[in-house]
C-alpha cells in the first residue's frame, strides 16, 4: 500500500486571501528561453537514445545559461551589436555498449530549432551564439538510473514535487494573458516580441495586472506607433481578464517608459536578452507555468532533467496532474495542495509520502472525500511512468 495522506489544509483558500501575487515569465524572457532550450534538448536526447538503443539513457541538461548581448534598437529597425551567448551545460551518455552518440550536435540542432520557433526575429549565428558543454554522467547515478527489465525506475534523488489546483482567478488571468499575447495576438500584431512578463496582484476584489512587453523595432515606425502598440496590449489583456473575473481590473503596460525622454521598451529581437538581461534554467516559472508566492513551490528546475527517474521533473509534473485530477473528479474541494516526496533508490511509484491537503466547501468535511482523494492519488502514482512517455513526446509543459 502506498503511503498516501489526506488532511485539512491549515489555511483558507488562496482565492479568499486578502492579497495574492502571481507572476508568469513569457516564452521570450531570458529565464524561459533557457527553460525552453533545455527542455527541447532533453526531448531530442531522449529521442536519439530511443532511436538508437530503444531506451532513454542517463542525461540532464538543466544547467543551461544565457549571457545577455547588446543591441541598438531604432524605429524602423536597429541592430545587434554583441550577440547573446547561450551555453547548454549538463551531462549525457556519449557511449553505450560500444556505440557513440552525437549528443552535442543533437543538442545544438534542437536548440536552433527551438529558438527559430519562439524568437523568429533572432538571427541564429549572428544575434545569438549557442554553445554546448556536456560531460559524462555520474557513475553512481547512472547505476540508479535504470536496470534492464525493471518496469518502474528508481528515484535518482531524495527530493519532492509540489502541485495545486484549481487555479485562482488571478492565476488564470496571468497564465492565459501571456499565452494569448504570445499566441493569437502576436500572430496578428508582429510588433509584439515574445519577451512578455505578467505580474498579477489582487488586493481584496481588485486585480492589478502589470505587463512588460518587448516591442520589435522594425515593426514600429515612430513613437505614435509604439504608443498604439502598448495600448493594443493593454486593451487585449483587459478584455481577457474581464472575461475571467467579475472583480474590478486595471492593466498597465511598460510602466518604466518615459515617453518624453524617449526611453521605451523597444528591442531589435523582441528579447530583453539583447540588452543586459541574463537567464538561467529553473529561475522562472514552476512546472505549472506560474510563480505563486501564496502557495508552496519546489525550487527544482523541471526543464532539461531526464524524464525517466529525475524526481525534480517527474514529481513536479505528477503533483500538478494529481491535484488537477482530484478537483476535476471530486466534488466539494475549493483548494488542494499536493506534495510528493521521493527517497533515492526507491521505485518512483512508491514515494516516501504523497501528501494531499485540502480546503473543502461549506458542508463538506475532509472525511467525506478522503477515500476518493486517496484512490485518485494512488491511481496516478501507479501510472507515473506515463509522465516519462508524455514528456518525451512533448505533451507536457515544464515552464
Amino acid at each position: 500500500m502506498r503511503n498516501v495522506r489526506v488532511s485539512e489544509l491549515d489555511r483558507g483558500a488562496v482565492e479568499d486571501q486578502d492579497v495574492e501575487i502571481v507572476e508568469r515569465k513569457g516564452v521570450g524572457h531570458p529565464d524561459s528561453v533557457c527553460d525552453g532550450v533545455a527542455e527541447a534538448v532533453s526531448r531530442a536526447l531522449s529521442e536519439l537514445y530511443l532511436d538508437r538503443v530503444g531506451k532513454v539513457l542517463h542525461y540532464n541538461t538543466d544547467e543551461t545559461q544565457l549571457v545577455a548581448g547588446h543591441a541598438a534598437p531604432a524605429f524602423g529597425g536597429g541592430e545587434v551589436l554583441e550577440p547573446i551567448y547561450l551555453l547548454i551545460v549538463g551531462r549525457a551518455t556519449k557511449t553505450y555498449e560500444g556505440e557513440q552518440f552525437p549528443v552535442e550536435s543533437t543538442a545544438l540542432s534542437a536548440a536552433h530549432d527551438y529558438l527559430a520557433t519562439v524568437a523568429p526575429e533572432l538571427d541564429l549565428g549572428t544575434d545569438v551564439v549557442v554553445d554546448v558543454k556536456l560531460g559524462e554522467g555520474s557513475g553512481d547515478l547512472q547505476s540508479v538510473f535504470g536496470e534492464d527489465g525493471v518496469e518502474v525506475p528508481m528515484a535518482n534523488d531524495t527530493s519532492y514535487g509540489v502541485g495545486h489546483a484549481p487555479l485562482t482567478e488571478t492565476e488564470r488571468v496571468v497564465l492565459e494573458a501571456e499565452r494569448e499575447l504570445n499566441g493569437p495576438y502576436a500572430e496578428d500584431n508582429p510588433e509584439l516580441g515574445p519577451d512578455v512578463k505578467i505580474m498579477g496582484k489582487r488586493e481584496g476584489d481588485h486585480l492589478d495586472v502589470t505587463v512588460a512587453a518587448a516591442m520589435v523595432d522594425r515593426h514600429v515606425e515612430d513613437m505614435a506607433a509604439y504608443t498604439d502598440a502598448v495600448a493594443g496590449v493593454r486593451e487585449r489583456v483587459t478584455e481577457l481578464a474581464e472575461s475571467i473575473t467579475d472583480r474590478s481590473v486595471s492593466v498597465e503596460v511598460n510602466t518604466a517608459d518615459d515617453l518624453d525622454a524617449g526611453s521605451i521598451y523597444l528591442t531589435t529581437t523582441g528579447l530583453s536578452a539583447e540588452q543586459g538581461d541574463d537567464g538561467s534554467v529553473g529561475r522562472g516559472n514552476r512546472a505549472n507555468g506560474l510563480i505563486t508566492p501564496n502557495r508552496p513551490m519546489s525550487m527544482e528546475a523541471t526543464s532539461g532533467k531526464n524524464p525517466v527517474n529525475h524526481i525534480g521533473k517527474i514529481y513536479n509534473l505528477l503533483s500538478t496532474e494529481v491535484a488537477e485530477a482530484v478537483v476535476d473528479e471530486v466534488d466539494g474541494i475549493r483548494d488542494l495542495q499536493v506534495r510528493i516526496l521521493s527517497q533515492i533508490g526507491r521505485p518512483i511509484d512508491q514515494p516516501h509520502v504523497a501528501d494531499a491537503r485540502l480546503v473543502t466547501e461549506d458542508g463538506v468535511t475532509v472525511g467525506d472525500v478522503e477515500s476518493e482523494v486517496e484512490t485518485i492519488v494512488d491511481e496516478k502514482l501507479a501510472d507515473v511512468t506515463s509522465v516519462t512517455e508524455r514528456a518525451v513526446r512533448g505533451e507536457l509543459t515544464t515552464f
